[in-house]
């Protein structure tokens, strides 16, 4: 069971009931693929630009906006060996901030919608949670090729 925390502190006449049940379906699809087994619990907050911004300068050390950040509780090989453990808690797979202002700018640059975008960044902070990154071409390649599985379960594509 996952159990997903939605906080909208910023942009809620713009995230429609269908973008955050959308979220909620992209976090259980990434687990689904993932093969996650054990009880966790998702956040996930809607922030401004500035917000994220004094975020990502406290966390990163990166004094600049970004449109997603993932705090993960677990390396990869650490969530391997927590899928194996049998309890009954609820454990913390991490969390997921969203900037809405810069999710709005990229939907517009690329041509698409606000719900695919959000879906998207959602998408790609839940493989973070699950120990992927994208670092190395190598690496970018299997993270985007999950991401557009997900995308696709959604039939929300480019």
């Amino acid at each position: 069971m996952i159990d997903v925390t939605i906080s909208v502190e910023h942009g809620d006449e713009d995230l429609t009931e269908d973008i955050l049940d959308s979220v909620e379906t992209v976090i259980n699809l990434c687990e689904e693929l993932e093969g996650v087994k054990f009880d966790n619990e998702v956040s996930v907050t809607f922030v401004s630009d500035e917000d994220i911004r004094l975020m990502n300068r406290e966390y990163r050390d990166v004094d600049k906006t970004t449109d997603v950040l993932s705090f993960p509780m677990y390396e990869k090989a650490d969530l391997e060996l927590e899928n194996k453990r049998q309890t009954e808690y609820i454990r913390q797979l991490g969390d997921i901030v969203i900037s809405v202002d810069k999710a709005k700018k990229q939907a517009e640059e690329f041509g698409h919608g606000l719900k695919r975008e959000i879906c998207y960044l959602a998408c790609h902070s839940m493989f973070h949670l699950m120990g992927y990154d994208h670092m190395t071409e190598e690496e970018k390649t299997v993270m985007r090729q999950k991401e557009e599985e997900i995308m696709s379960k959604l039939k929300i594509t480019r």
